[in-house]
């Protein structure tokens, strides 16, 4: 019973105010000795707030802080890993011109001869890696590691520290199937031998297949506590959003396709050092159809987008969109695409969607400015783009509804629906979209499935990239799965799983 073990982290009464947000607002936390404990919640919850405060990367306002049952004064991440916690971040903490042995001894050299300081911490490393099951080739440089070897020595270096206690923030959120399946593997053999766990995440299938007991948290609040046991991802879900949530495949399963609206053919393309970031790739987008795209961030995804929204012209290659023939050196442009009814969400919404300091109605006709009801004779119409704004606000549920606010006041959420907004709003015949919810609530998640499913059933054809498996298993109607800028491979849904979708993500014929 988890309830009978020692208590490695209590927090009590914690409140933490940003200005006049409560990031936490009189939060207790209680996490057991040797568990695995989930913190769940939609963005601005607090959950990271909270993990920050235990980390000392923030202090809170007031309350208490215990752990290993004595109260703990944390004010930095020294004082953290002096009382045995160690925090592993989304994006790695790594120095990617060093060998993984150099970045685990980095900042915490036993000995000032370098020599005897590599021998004391290779001998370490060595027993951790052997009890572990966390293998790593100490003398590669990190440049050179996958992925997943990353994440591991990411857990080493914080275990080389001592940590006793360790915070993992969305640790799949860069890995394969086949990866997180030995992640996890690890994360409970170091449950076995005593090591406690706090697993931020929004995957809430990871919570049940992994941890013992779960805590949710909504608007700086914890709403929920709850043993596994006890727990659903129906009834989590929502907790967090404070409503029932459908995430799952839509019940029109079965695509009624039409014409091949876009077209592409041997596409390559190869970045200043000559090296291949898309070779020979050829696919098709039907109307009627979501075609989506998996595979392991950096495998030539971002590079397909940009080739076939015209943003990047391909070294070799051929592009039929809607009727209309590409090839370089004359390739398709931005402005081309949406005359002929192709829209763009991209994937980094920050760097290429929004003008950050502009206001939402600003952001909200980037791209369409143009159009005869923004603009007469070069003159721009600002008022009927403000009524426009209010339009797309109100359709896509856009909070708040002030089309004068800055963008970057907007939360993830409500910034990629007001793209979607726009680029949706005019009913394009291909969409093209890259990473749809990243960055994004469980809530927000729904509403965006259900308007890409919408307009698939409208007749559009749409091609959704997602690092995401369970979200291409949600909304595709065939799957294409990149690795190494190829196409590894192509199935119908019904032949999809995160199994064969994995082996194919790693370069294996299934």
């Amino acid at each position: 019973m988890l309830e009978q073990r020692p208590v490695a982290v209590r927090m009590t009464a914690i409140h933490k105010h940003f200005g006049a947000v409560a990031a936490n607002a009189n939060v207790d936390l209680t996490v057991h000795s040797g568990t695995v404990h989930g913190i769940v919640g939609e963005n601005g919850a607090g959950k990271s707030t909270l993990m920050s405060i235990l980390y000392g990367f923030y202090q809170a306002d007031s309350g208490q802080i215990a752990v290993f049952g004595q109260p703990a004064d944390i004010r930095n991440a020294d004082d953290a890993i002096a009382r045995g916690i160690g925090m592993v971040h989304q994006h790695f903490m790594l120095v990617d011109t060093l060998t993984a042995l150099e970045n685990v001894m980095l900042g915490a050299e036993p000995h000032w001869l370098l020599q005897q300081a590599d021998a004391q911490v290779r001998s370490k490393l060595n027993a951790l890696m052997a009890s572990t099951g966390l293998q790593i080739p100490l003398d590669s440089l990190v440049a050179d590691l996958p992925v997943g070897d990353r994440q591991r020595l990411e857990i080493l270096k914080t275990l080389y520290r001592g940590a006793k206690i360790l915070i993992l923030d969305e640790p799949t959120a860069v890995l394969t199937p086949q990866e997180t399946t030995q992640l996890f593997g690890v994360l409970k053999r170091l449950r076995e031998q005593g090591t406690t766990l706090i697993l931020i995440t929004h995957k809430l299938k990871e919570v049940m297949a992994l941890c013992d007991e779960v805590t949710v948290m909504r608007a700086g609040q914890v709403v929920a506590n709850v043993p596994i046991a006890e727990a659903s991802i129906e009834g989590l879900a929502q907790a967090m959003v404070g409503r029932k949530v459908h995430m799952g495949r839509s019940a029109d399963t079965a695509a009624q396709t039409g014409a091949v609206l876009l077209q592409a053919e041997h596409l390559s393309v190869t970045d200043s050092l000559g090296v291949f970031r898309l070779k020979d790739v050829s696919l098709n987008l039907r109307a009627g159809e979501i075609v989506g795209v998996a595979g392991v961030s950096g495998n030539g995804q971002s590079e397909l987008i940009d080739v076939l929204t015209g943003l990047l012209t391909p070294d070799q290659g051929q592009l039929q969109v809607l009727g209309s023939q590409f090839e370089p050196p004359h390739w398709l442009n931005p402005s081309q695409a949406r005359a002929l009814g192709l829209a763009h969400v991209p994937e980094d919404r920050h760097a290429r969607a929004l003008v950050m300091a502009f206001a939402a109605w600003e952001s909200a006709v980037l791209g369409y400015d143009d159009l005869p009801e923004y603009s007469s004779a070069g003159w721009m119409n600002h008022a009927h783009m403000q009524h426009a704004t209010v339009d797309m606000m109100e359709r896509f549920d856009v909070r708040p509804r002030d089309p004068q606010l800055p963008s970057s006041k907007f939360s993830g959420g409500n910034q990629q629906k007001l793209v979607l907004a726009r680029e949706l709003g005019r009913a394009p015949k291909v969409l093209l979209v890259g990473q749809p919810t990243r960055g994004v609530d469980i809530g927000a998640i729904e509403f965006i499935y259900t308007q890409l499913r919408a307009l698939r059933q409208a007749g559009c054809a749409v091609l959704v990239v997602s690092s995401e498996l369970d979200e291409i298993l949600a909304l595709s109607d065939r799957v294409l799965v990149m690795n190494q800028g190829r196409i590894a491979g192509e199935l119908p849904i019904a032949d999809c799983t995160e199994a064969a979708l994995g082996m194919l993500m790693t370069g294996c014929q299934v």
